[in-house]
């Protein structure tokens, strides 16, 4: 008896782990815990962050993403300019051979413009990341509250 519980917790766990668990993997890029901040009623735009490592020995880039939650998906940059955010749309997000790069609040992000509906804590939505070498992957964002910390997860799927 004291085996089938111990395999039914193994199980669940094992279970709620991976379902936990979004990071993916597209040939030698590694995309890490996409994620998005969660939203409030009637707020029109949204944010989008992970991580992207380029395990391989050729630049890459992020050339788009696609996502049916909003109106419009775009790729941006903010730089501080003394006390004032400035934030600029961007072509592509140059991935380099070899090296990390990170899309965070403050920093190169991807913006959901036109929101159909708020992003709820605890839910999750599907997009489409788009690459100039390595080609599309399909990537879950689970979406987060303001406060929550960073993540660090090292689990992967392929494509």
């Amino acid at each position: 008896m004291k085996i089938r519980h111990w395999m039914w917790g193994a199980a669940c766990l094992a279970l709620s782990w991976s379902a936990s668990a979004h990071d993916y993997t597209l040939g030698p890029l590694a995309i890490g815990h996409p994620y998005a901040r969660a939203t409030v009623q009637g707020q029109p735009v949204g944010g989008g962050y992970l991580k992207l490592v380029n395990q391989g020995t050729t630049d890459d880039r992020l050339i788009g993403v696609a996502a049916e939650i909003s109106k419009s998906v775009e790729m941006h940059s903010m730089t501080m300019d003394g006390s004032v955010a400035r934030m600029r749309q961007v072509d592509a997000i140059d991935v380099p051979a070899g090296q990390t790069v990170e899309l965070k609040p403050g920093g190169l992000h991807i913006m959901f413009l036109g929101l159909k509906a708020p992003l709820k804590t605890g839910s999750r939505f599907p997009a489409t990341l788009k690459f100039e070498k390595a080609g599309e992957v399909k990537v879950e964002l689970a979406v987060e509250d303001v406060l929550a910390p960073a993540h660090s997860h090292s689990h992967a799927h392929s494509k």
